[in-house]
């Protein structure tokens, strides 16, 4: 066989997954959009300088070949505004990433107009761990974020415990990957 054309030429860099853990994030972006469930917002982040895997989105963007490229799906994250089963109520995701937002930059969210504008290029942290994904009947796993949290409690963060697929037909709990959600910001604490 011979050397297809252009292949010297192209750079699809080295593939290494993120790590499982706290990371220091930048937000590249937050916008808003519709879905079934109401709306949500849709953050875009990459990893700090100051990371252990500095620029991991962006480089996994940089070498993204296709015609129309894309932010990394692992980049983003998806959160609902108001809670899903009670729209009087807000997300506890929604809060959480407003909180670690707002302490991650020392400054209060401003409301708004100019809403979305202020959190592009502000730090925030990230905790990752492994979720089971399912595509075209094959399973595996990827690690990505599960929440947000203040950028000053990366170091102190626990990996999560993996979140697996609920597999149809099984019981009650089934899929289930912790016995207790211990919510973000309490650093490991027990809230009660």
């Amino acid at each position: 066989m011979e050397k297809p054309q252009g292949f010297d030429e192209l750079n699809v860099g080295s593939f290494e997954k993120i790590t499982e853990g706290g990371h220091h994030l930048i937000i590249k972006q937050v916008t808003e959009q519709d879905s079934k469930a109401g709306k949500m917002l849709v953050v875009l982040f990459d990893t700090a300088k100051n990371d252990s895997q500095p620029g991991y989105f962006s480089n996994l963007f940089d070498t993204d070949v296709r015609p129309e490229k894309k932010w990394p799906f692992n980049g983003r994250k998806y959160i609902l505004e108001q809670d899903y089963e009670d729209k009087s109520k807000v997300n506890k995701d929604f809060k959480r990433f407003i909180t670690a937002f707002e302490r991650s930059n020392g400054t209060t969210c401003q409301w708004g107009n100019d809403f979305f504008k202020q959190f592009t290029g502000k730090k925030i942290g990230g905790v990752f761990g492994a979720v089971e994904n399912e595509y075209n009947g094959k399973t595996s796993m990827r690690n990505e974020i599960r929440w947000f949290c203040e950028d000053s409690a990366v170091e102190g963060a626990k990996i999560p415990n993996p979140k697996y697929l609920k597999k149809q037909g099984a019981g009650a709990g089934a899929g289930k990957e912790d016995f207790l959600d211990i919510p973000e910001g309490t650093n490991g604490e027990i809230p009660f």
